[in-house]
């Protein structure tokens, strides 16, 4: 059993909705059909009733959820209780960050950071975009660095999170070059021969920003085989330089590879985007250090990033 599975439940409860809840949990409504389903089999009872319209729980339905309200609650005091006590000091800056942002732009974040403001202590949280959206709501964290596009919804109210713009760059489909320079795997393939496609998953940013580059393509026809599935953009990384499909990355990422021809783009400009790379706090925050560590690099990161 997951925890999260609980927070599915308690959110349904609240919502009554599974649409509302799978905006609200950062996930596909059938990932969140999936998850109620593997609690009731945990369970052992039905826990929502599906008949009904709104969606409703069932009388153990509700008898479970008082009870799972009460073991959230007490597992997030303890967790909060844990971390205050044992966090570096009572001054550190605790992030929370995607996986890919927290090694291609963290560093160089801090960096920047500390050369204007002084050094300052960190704890650094490499996450999912739910996870970490979630720390900055419950305020298990001080700031957010995550990438934006406007295909994928961050659900974090603005006037609640205010953000900055750190950098932007190029997200796009590349391929292993062949003996020529040119890609292995040059999109859109054919229905003959569809591509090798390496695919982050449903439930990932990056997973949602792939799914609308090639959406918008969809009209002149995209032919793809998905062949392998890894949320973290790292783990696609050396399948895509094995020669083994094609997939979209960030190009911060493979910056490298480029410049040495052994990655090529798959497509031309029409199958990129361009991501946006902010960092979030919390309005009301009142921690000095973490509003001078947020309006740092209001100018965004230097250009060598």
């Amino acid at each position: 059993m997951e925890l999260k599975w609980l927070e599915d439940l308690l959110s349904l409860s609240r919502t009554r909705s599974f649409s509302r809840t799978a905006a609200e949990r950062f996930c596909t409504q059938s990932a969140l059909s999936r998850r109620i389903k593997a609690l009731e089999l945990w369970v052992g009872v039905p826990l929502v009733d599906r008949s009904a319209y709104p969606a409703t729980l069932t009388p153990a339905g509700v008898v479970f959820r008082d009870t799972a309200e009460e073991v959230v609650r007490q597992l997030m005091e303890v967790r909060d209780d844990l971390r205050d006590r044992l966090q570096p000091s009572s001054d550190a800056v605790t992030i929370t960050s995607l996986q890919t942002l927290s090694v291609v732009c963290f560093p160089h974040w801090l960096q920047a950071c500390q050369q204007r403001i002084g050094p300052f202590d960190v704890r650094l949280v490499p996450d999912n975009m739910h996870s970490c959206a979630r720390a900055l709501i419950e305020g298990s964290c001080d700031l957010m660095l995550s990438y934006a596009h406007p295909s994928v919804s961050v659900l974090l109210d603005p006037e609640r999170f205010p953000s900055v713009l750190l950098a932007t760059e190029r997200f796009l489909p590349v391929s292993k070059a062949d003996t020529a320079g040119r890609p292995l795997f040059a999109l859109p393939g054919t229905r003959r021969q569809p591509l090798p496609y390496l695919a982050y998953g449903p439930e990932t940013m990056l997973g949602h920003a792939a799914d609308f580059a090639l959406k918008q393509q969809q009209h002149q026809g995209v032919y793809l085989r998905c062949c392998y599935q890894n949320p973290i953009a790292e783990g696609l990384k050396p399948m895509v330089k094995a020669g083994h499909g094609v997939a979209w990355m960030p190009a911060s990422l493979i910056r490298r590879e480029l410049e040495a021809g052994e990655l090529v783009p798959a497509g031309d400009e029409s199958w990129e985007l361009t991501l946006e790379t902010r960092l979030y706090r919390r309005a009301d925050t009142t921690k000095p250090r973490v509003l001078q560590a947020w309006s740092a690099l209001q100018d965004g990161l230097p250009a060598q990033f």
